[in-house]
């Protein structure tokens, strides 16, 4: 660990529900669905029945990445891009929260390196990183191999346990630590994280992460307008 980096800031935030009023993951597939490039009676079941898993705790995440990463390898690179183009100016434009683009540039004003770690895929949220301004991401990675996604995915994924060991892997290579760290979330499956840094703040959270802030005295704030609590 670089010393010298000791007391550098650390902004890290969540991005679907955090950052972004939705989840981009299942935005995704419901837009797969919308233009006809997979099966609209299976894809949408699956789909809302994964988001529910995650909502309650219960979720395979390779299970997920199984179904999730397939429309991927089947397609070519380019069809993947032009829709993921469309799919930024129908599904993600609108959800883009001012309040959350006001939080990111209160912190790159005080000097943290800013952050977004997020279960969601890479080829889905790199697109949303650079539009919130965002430069480092770390996010589920799936296979990349000859010009083509294989529909696996290079672990661990960026879940849970597997935000720490991505985060951890990456403290590392930069030669950051957590000494003065944020980061906002609105999931319960972000505890293990949340556990780790300086200063956990849950943002619009669920039901269990809500309860948990509470009896932890973390700061619970909104970035959608509606009432926050201290």
């Amino acid at each position: 660990m670089n010393v010298g980096n000791a007391t550098l800031k650390l902004a890290i935030f969540d991005l679907d529900n955090t950052l972004i009023a939705g989840d981009s993951d299942h935005l995704w597939g419901q837009f797969l669905i919308e233009q006809g490039v997979v099966d609209r009676e299976y894809y949408e079941r699956e789909n809302d029945r994964f988001l529910e898993e995650y909502k309650d705790g219960s979720l395979d995440i390779h299970e997920f990445l199984r179904f999730s990463l397939q429309p991927l390898a089947a397609h070519s690179l380019g069809e993947l891009q032009d829709w993921h183009t469309q799919f930024m100016e129908e599904k993600i434009a609108p959800i883009m929260l001012p309040s959350a683009m006001e939080l990111l540039q209160k912190h790159r004003d005080e000097g943290a390196v800013l952050l977004i770690i997020t279960a969601t895929n890479l080829f889905v949220t790199a697109p949303i990183a650079e539009l919130l301004g965002v430069d480092d991401l770390l996010a589920t990675e799936p296979e990349f191999r000859d010009g083509r996604y294989t529909g696996e995915v290079i672990d661990p994924p960026c879940f849970r346990e597997g935000k720490v060991a991505q985060l951890e892997r990456w403290l590392h290579q930069q030669g950051h630590n957590l000494a003065q760290s944020w980061f906002y979330s609105d999931s319960h499956n972000d505890l293990p994280l949340l556990e780790r840094v300086t200063y956990p703040v849950a943002v619009d959270p669920d039901d269990t992460l809500k309860q948990h802030a509470r009896m932890k005295g973390w700061p619970i704030i909104s970035l959608r307008g509606t009432t926050s609590e201290d």
